[in-house]
């Protein structure tokens, strides 16, 4: 079958193809390539119906028209050029190339050797080229016409109160029995009101899904018979995850963001700009390194063989190059106007601030990032290091971010394995962690504060396991972390000792409600609200299967309580907003003012020689909010216990002369962590198991600028 389209000359902008109503705009950047052929093949992708070589060349850009072309048509480019990979080019015109910026991809990835450009098996150092066709295996591109730009969204939720929950659109629908069978593990199940149901009745306010651009599967991973699960493996940044689509319409996932807005939850994505799927020298050849490897990815000043592997993927993206930071800038903005997603949060991100001479948070993409007006309103949050010299950047993103805070991971961690010595760091991290981010004019907020996430422990393996067990990802258990800062209380996994399953329920208690107490922005993982295990797997990113998906039934009674606990736990941001603070507040020196005082366990304010005793474990946070009223200021008091040591205390209760009763509020010790409505005041002092976290509340009235001295 062959087809009759002409091609003319075109338009440099926009990149990708562009259908209007007499036919369809092509445009391509590459600066070394020769020549290149645009692509064209039939409905079912696997004959190619003709080849036509772009006739402009513009500023980098190769350009054409084609005129009667439709959206719905099936293409791939192949780029002519030298391979001399010690050049830094890799061309190969054999191969089928997708386009950077195509909307949509055709047919089911397959491997094959034919994906290479090179002969598998020859010595590297002769650079024989591989001229085998691959296009009957490769993938194609759609054109596709854009749905309309949606108007800029008004309602987005202050970083203040934001609640962040993490999950994967598979794991989280697959065995959701009220999702129908045919949208599990889909866009379609993801926004399906069970889900957003659950979400909405837990509290969260955002969603921040794992990868849903296209990304493939590893080679290495296929031959073990395993899958990239998590998805940090892109290929097509503007398509969303084919594994991921119910439906041949790609406003599937649009839809499921609606569905996110309708429930008032905003949807963030995890994105992977740092590396692409085609790996280092020895990879195939997928799209980049075809059209111009020397322009898209970092490669080794001394012998450009070899890439620049900051990410520890094989290589990394050349975000020093214009026409890549245009290409993720027009990503970005793709995804907030026309999916009408609400933020992202950048894996690896310290690359994206890379120059040559290492990172630069004034570097050409952070720079263009941060005075983008389509930009402006969404939130971006780092994942703040990378492998490379100098990767880790804490604290060192510009003013707008928010960043993954790991210390505030691992020191609460330590806290509650009961580490010795932890309670100044504990206290700084509980604080908002103003050290780390207050120097660049941030607020608590900036910090997503964080137990667990994807990678690592969940939150029940975090207190059953003291060593990974990853032998399922068949790497001989090497891989993952090596310290987690975990504890299993005696036995190694499930056990059926009662007094180590009753201080492991307090722990996950513990945890969740230090993190939900801290200042900063909290991070839930998906399941860790009911316990969901991995069985000791702290790096499943290669496990699609029961072990990582949400188990919503079978869960027993003790699931169901922790669900409920995590429930009533997040309803303390609406019940008392005003715990979490949007500035940092160092002087509490005035007892009327709002603010955060420490205490330890006599009741008195802690000083500087009670934070140096090394074996202390316990300590009071309290936080409290005034507001004038007639001439008097109320004062309400939220006071967090924290004993994190093995033995049972009495803590005094602090004001005693101002404050008759304080209000339980919830104690990680009880069945559900809630007393009883009859047994909820408390004076004087407060009894506290091993292992448990005690949260108080109480308002009083009091003159203006009372001391802080007379309130003890």
């Amino acid at each position: 079958m062959k087809a009759s389209y002409q091609i003319i000359p075109g338009s440099i902008s926009p990149m990708g193809s562009t259908p209007d109503d007499d036919g369809v705009n092509f445009a391509l950047f590459s600066a070394h390539a020769e020549k290149v052929e645009l692509c064209l093949f039939s409905e079912d992708g696997q004959t190619e119906i003709q080849r036509l070589v772009m006739p402009d060349l513009v500023n980098q850009v190769w350009n054409g028209y084609v005129p009667g072309l439709k959206p719905g048509a099936l293409y791939g480019y192949r780029v002519y050029g030298p391979y001399q990979p010690d050049l830094g080019h890799r061309f190969n015109h054999h191969k089928l190339l997708l386009d950077p910026y195509a909307r949509k991809l055709s047919g089911k990835f397959q491997w094959t050797e034919l994906h290479y450009p090179y002969v598998l098996g020859a010595p590297e150092s002769d650079a024989l080229i591989d001229t085998r066709d691959n296009a009957a295996l490769m993938q194609k591109c759609v054109v596709v016409r854009d749905n309309p730009t949606l108007p800029p969204r008004k309602n987005r939720i202050p970083k203040v109160d934001t609640i962040l929950y993490e999950a994967h659109v598979k794991g989280m629908t697959r065995l959701h029995p009220q999702i129908p069978e045919n949208i599990r593990g889909k866009f379609a199940g993801m926004g399906h009101e069970s889900v957003t149901g659950h979400l909405k009745s837990l509290g969260i306010t955002s969603v921040e899904l794992l990868p849903v651009q296209g990304f493939v599967d590893e080679h290495f991973l296929v031959e073990k018979g395993l899958v990239n699960y998590w998805g940090y493996n892109s290929i097509s940044f503007f398509a969303p995850h084919a594994g991921y689509m119910q439906s041949d319409d790609i406003m599937e996932f649009r839809a499921m963001v609606d569905a996110f807005h309708d429930a008032g939850i905003e949807v963030i994505l995890d994105v992977v700009y740092n590396h692409t799927a085609e790996g280092n020298r020895l990879g195939p050849t997928f799209s980049f390194r075809g059209i111009d490897n020397l322009s898209y990815y970092r490669l080794q000043a001394e012998n450009k063989r070899y890439y620049i592997n900051d990410s520890g993927c094989g290589n990394t993206l050349n975000l020093s190059n214009p026409y890549v930071i245009m290409m993720v800038m027009d990503n970005l903005r793709y995804w907030v106007t026309v999916m009408g997603v609400d933020g992202f949060r950048f894996d690896l991100a310290t690359v994206l601030g890379r120059e040559h001479y290492g990172f630069d948070r004034g570097s050409g993409f952070l720079d263009a990032l941060h005075q983008d007006p389509v930009l402006a309103s969404v939130k971006f949050i780092a994942e703040p290091w990378d492998i490379g010299p100098g990767g880790y950047q804490l604290g060192n993103f510009p003013p707008g971010w928010s960043e993954w805070n790991d210390r505030y991971r691992d020191t609460v961690r330590r806290f509650w394995r009961g580490d010795a010595g932890m309670l100044p760091e504990f206290a700084r991290r509980i604080h908002g962690s103003s050290d780390i981010f207050e120097h660049s004019g941030r607020r608590p907020s900036a910090g997503i504060n964080f137990i667990t996430s994807h990678d690592g422990f969940t939150l029940t393996d975090l207190v059953s396991y003291r060593e990974k067990h990853n032998e399922l990802n068949l790497e001989n258990n090497q891989d993952g972390h090596a310290e987690n800062y975990s504890e299993n209380y005696g036995v190694e996994g499930p056990t059926l000792i009662f007094e180590i399953n009753e201080v492991r329920r307090r722990q996950r208690k513990n945890l969740l409600t230090t993190l939900i107490v801290s200042q900063g922005t909290p991070m839930l993982c998906s399941g860790d609200e009911y316990g969901r295990t991995q069985q000791g797997n702290n790096n499943a990113y290669c496990q699609d299967s029961v072990l990582t998906w949400m188990h919503w039934e079978g869960r027993t009674a003790e699931d169901n309580a922790l669900e409920e606990f995590t429930r009533n736990l997040l309803r303390l941001k609406k019940r008392f907003p005003w715990m979490w603070l949007d500035n940092y507040i160092h002087d509490t020196s005035r007892s009327g003012e709002s603010g955060i005082f420490w205490f330890n366990r006599t009741g008195e304010l802690m000083q500087p020689a009670h934070w140096g005793q090394h074996q202390s474990k316990t300590v009071g946070y309290l936080v409290q909010h005034s507001k004038a009223d007639q001439g008097k200021t109320r004062l309400e008091r939220m006071l967090t216990i924290f004993n994190a040591g093995n033995t049972p205390i009495r803590f005094t209760l602090p004001y005693a002369s101002q404050i008759e009763s304080w209000e339980l509020i919830l104690d990680t010790s009880l069945v559900n962590g809630y007393p009883p409505e009859n047994n909820r005041m408390i004076t004087g002092h407060y009894p506290m198991l091993a292992c448990t976290t005690v949260v108080l509340h109480a308002a009083v009235m009091a003159a203006k600028d009372v001391n802080q001295e007379s309130l003890l």
